[in-house]
Order: C-alpha cells, then sequence, then structure tokens
C-alpha cells in the first residue's frame, strides 16, 4: 500500500503543474504561495474598479437619483491619475527611504488613499442625493472620494507589479505580471458577485456598511499582500545617493524609438478592442432583434474567443514565437471580426455577428498577451517601475477614453442619421454603430503602421522555454 502511495505521489507531482493555474509562474526565489500571497493586491484592485464603474454607477443613478451626467463625470475622475502612472513607477525606482523599501511606501499608500476614498464615499453620496445636507457639498465630497480610489488604485498597482517584477527572476517576469493580471480579473468577478448579493436590498445604511466594508477589507488585503515581500536594503534606497532626474529615465527608456512605437501601437490596438464595450450588447437587442437571454451570452462568446487567444498565444511565445509578430495577428484578426460585426446588419444574421464576436475576443487575446510580453521586454534592471507605468498610462487611458468616445459617437452619429442629415440612405438604426465599428477597424490598420517595424525588428526574440517548462495560464493578461 505504501509503495502504491509513492507511486501516485509521483505520478500528482509530475502533472499537478500543468493543471495547476499559475504553476508555472512560481520560481525557487518567488515560490507560488508568495506569489499567490502578493497577488492579493489586484484582488483589491478590482474591487474598487467594480465598486467605481459598475455597483455605484447603478446605485447613484437609480437608487439615489443622481443626474447620469454626473454620475458619469464622477466615474471619470479616477481617469485623471492614470497618466500619471508614469511617474509614479519611475519614483518608485528612485525612492529615498533610511528604512531601505521601494515599492512598500506607494503601495501602502496608495491603499491608504483606496481607504480614504471609500470610508467617506457612502456620506458624500448619500448628500449628494440629497439626503442630509447641501448637494454642493455631497458634489465636492464625492469627487474627492473618487479621486482619491482612482490614485490609490493607479498607485498601488503599479509599484506592485514593479514589486513583483523586482522578486520574479528576468525569465519568469512576464508570467509573474499576466499572473497578477489574471488575478485582477478574479477579484473583478467575486467582487461583482458579492456587491451585488450584498446590495440586493438596498438601503442607505446597508449601502455604508458596504462600502466602508470595502474600505476594510482593501486595507486587509493589501497588508497581507505586502507582509515580508520587499527585503530592506538601505544602500540602495539612501538618501544621498543619486538619482536620475525623469526626463533622463524617460529619455533612456524612449532611448531608439522602439518603446515609443510600441507605447503608440499598444494605445491604438487597445483603444480599437476597447470602444465597442458598451455598445456590444445593445447593437444585437436593437439592431438584430437578439434577446436578453441572447446578448448576455455574447459575454461567454467574448470570453470564450479571449481563452482560445491566450492558448494559442502561449503556444507560440513558448516556442520562441515574436510577440510583436503575434501582437499583429491579433490585430489582423481583429479587423476581420469587426468586419463581420458590420456585415451582421445588413445580412440581419446573429450567427454573423456571434462570430465576430469570438474573432474579436480571439484577436483581443493574441494582441493582449503579445504587447504584454513586448512591454515587459522593455523592464530594465531597477528601472521596471517606468516600464510598467508607461504602458498602464497608455493602456487604462486608451481604454477609458476608448469607451467614452465610442458611446458618444454612436450617440452622436446616430441622432444625425435619423434627423436625415446624413442623407436617406443612412436613415438606419444602425448607423451610429457603424461608425463606430469602421472607426475600430482604422484604429487596427493604424495599429498595425505602428508596430509593423517592430515585427521586422532582428533583434533577440523570446527565448524558447526549456522543456519542462510550461507557459500555461499564468501567463494570460488582464
Amino acid at each position: 500500500m505504501s509503495r502504491l502511495g509513492e507511486t501516485l505521489a509521483r505520478s500528482w507531482t509530475r502533472v499537478g503543474p500543468q493543471f495547476l493555474p499559475f504553476a508555472d509562474a512560481a520560481t525557487p526565489e518567488l515560490p507560488l504561495g508568495r506569489l499567490l500571497r502578493l497577488s492579493l493586491f489586484q484582488v483589491s484592485v478590482g474591487m474598487a474598479i467594480v465598486l467605481l464603474n459598475g455597483t455605484l454607477n447603478r446605485v447613484m443613478i437609480v437608487e439615489l437619483n443622481v443626474p447620469t451626467w454626473l454620475v458619469a463625470a464622477m466615474i471619470s475622475l479616477p481617469m485623471l491619475f492614470a497618466p500619471f502612472r508614469v511617474l509614479i513607477g519611475f519614483k518608485s525606482d528612485n525612492h529615498r527611504s533610511l528604512l531601505g523599501w521601494k515599492r512598500v511606501p506607494y503601495i501602502w499608500f496608495g491603499s491608504l488613499l483606496q481607504f480614504g476614498g471609500l470610508a467617506i464615499m457612502p456620506f458624500a453620496l448619500l448628500i449628494l442625493s440629497g439626503d442630509g445636507g447641501p448637494v454642493w457639498a455631497g458634489t465636492i465630497a464625492a469627487a474627492l472620494a473618487f479621486l482619491m480610489v482612482g490614485a490609490g488604485l493607479h498607485t498601488t498597482q503599479t509599484a506592485g507589479l514593479a514589486l513583483a517584477t523586482d522578486l520574479a527572476p528576468e525569465d519568469s517576469r512576464p508570467r509573474v505580471v499576466a499572473m497578477l493580471y489574471v488575478m485582477l480579473l478574479v477579484g473583478m468577478a467575486g467582487s461583482a458577485l458579492i456587491l451585488g448579493e450584498l446590495l440586493s436590498d438596498f438601503s442607505n445604511v446597508r449601502l455604508i456598511k458596504v462600502i466602508q466594508g470595502a474600505a476594510v477589507v482593501t486595507m486587509a488585503l493589501n497588508m497581507i499582500a505586502l507582509w515580508k515581500q520587499e527585503a530592506r536594503n538601505p544602500a540602495r534606497t539612501a538618501p544621498d545617493r543619486p538619482r536620475p532626474r525623469f526626463a533622463e529615465s524617460w529619455n533612456a527608456f524612449m532611448d531608439g524609438g522602439k518603446s515609443a512605437r510600441l507605447l503608440v501601437a499598444i494605445f491604438l490596438g487597445t483603444a480599437a478592442f476597447s470602444m465597442q464595450d458598451i455598445l456590444l450588447e445593445p447593437y444585437g437587442g436593437e439592431i438584430l432583434g437578439m434577446s436578453v437571454g441572447q446578448t448576455t451570452q455574447l459575454t461567454g462568446v467574448l470570453a470564450l474567443g479571449t481563452l482560445i487567444g491566450f492558448a494559442w498565444s502561449a503556444r507560440k511565445l513558448a516556442r520562441g514565437g515574436n510577440p510583436h509578430r503575434l501582437a499583429a495577428f491579433g490585430a489582423i484578426i481583429g479587423v476581420g471580426a469587426f468586419s463581420l460585426l458590420v456585415f451582421a446588419a445588413p445580412a440581419d444574421s446573429a450567427l454573423v455577428f456571434q462570430i465576430g464576436t469570438a474573432l474579436m475576443g480571439l484577436g483581443g487575446g493574441l494582441f493582449a498577451v503579445g504587447s504584454l510580453t513586448a512591454a515587459m521586454a522593455l523592464a530594465k534592471a531597477e528601472e521596471s517601475g517606468i516600464a510598467l507605468g508607461a504602458w498602464g498610462a497608455v493602456q487604462a487611458t486608451a481604454a477609458g477614453s476608448a469607451i467614452a468616445i465610442g458611446g458618444a459617437l454612436r450617440d452622436i452619429v446616430g441622432g444625425l442619421s435619423e434627423s436625415g442629415l446624413l442623407g436617406e440612405a443612412l436613415m438606419d438604426p444602425s448607423t451610429g454603430y457603424m461608425a463606430v465599428y469602421h472607426l475600430e477597424i482604422f484604429l487596427l490598420f493604424a495599429t498595425l503602421a505602428a508596430i509593423g517595424p517592430l515585427v521586422r525588428y532582428s533583434g533577440p526574440r523570446t527565448p524558447a522555454a526549456p522543456p519542462s517548462s510550461k507557459f500555461g495560464l499564468a501567463e494570460f493578461p488582464g
């Protein structure tokens, strides 16, 4: 019996890493347990994103009767801090401290900002709705709360990703950082379910409890994530140690033009794949007559396509594929996907629309993994913060602005077409959606133009993984 047990144990040891998520991201320097504990800061960031963009969006409009334009303005405030992620990353690269920590202070103060914003937010929202004080005071307090949470989550995420990059060996850094983005998705999905359930029986008191409970959970998760992660090295952060200026570090990062071209490609590609985020289901329902259940299934179709893209890119990169070429191929697939979305309306075909949605997920998955891997290659020793900050700033700014532009463009063009100002041929409810999809196709062609010279770059390609190494779920970005 003992011999059988030993045989089973050896078999499980061989098979387990192939099926355990993130097992291939672990290394002797950064074991799986420590890595998963570090990833908790991403869970707290995901919870904040869901709270701001989803739960409170609905609560403010429906339950608190706050004007929609004011809700949109409040939710957009956290995006004001996205461009500053580059500066945050640079500061954490060159932090002066007698304690010997570079990343911990930024993650800690980012957590405090999240906690403070969430702590005052429910009271500010109640006053904003006209319950308990002057509306102008509630507007100022709510704006301050949203700004604090936005500044906190951007600071925490930038410094946290840089810390993970510092802790991981160079060959496993892309897998570790990508794994953290998967944990962001886990945090968003879990928070959406829990927050939705807790606020299903809405009351003002329940709102206060839930949001302030989220503040406490945020601090708890981030403290657990930080505990004994970054070793103290006072010599590295000594106040008298010379530090480069931001302009010098930025110029060094952008030297040669490769970084700038990649960031432009990431901006254009992210904007192209994000612009339709709030239009996909309305297009299916309004134009193609799909039911609520059918349009809801589109999210699953999109996710399935994305997962296939992840698996495909994992296989290619594990064999030493060029990440720029992979991202470019994802953009090409995206062009075909959006073309199918355009043809779905004249064909009146929900099937064509679903195929286009799946291909859109496939192309987005390939582009995300390829661009993430290429961006991680830009991170140099002791300067991972500025590289990840630049990537995060570009990606977040592109996604947020693209979603806003997509919604506005659909409404503006749709209104013009319905009024007949665009001509009789375009007096169709699908015209507004078509304008957005055609703009996304144009952006993808611009992405290909930007990334093309990088595909032809003759420098070193992604090293092929050794036979015993896997490039699996740990590499999937958010």
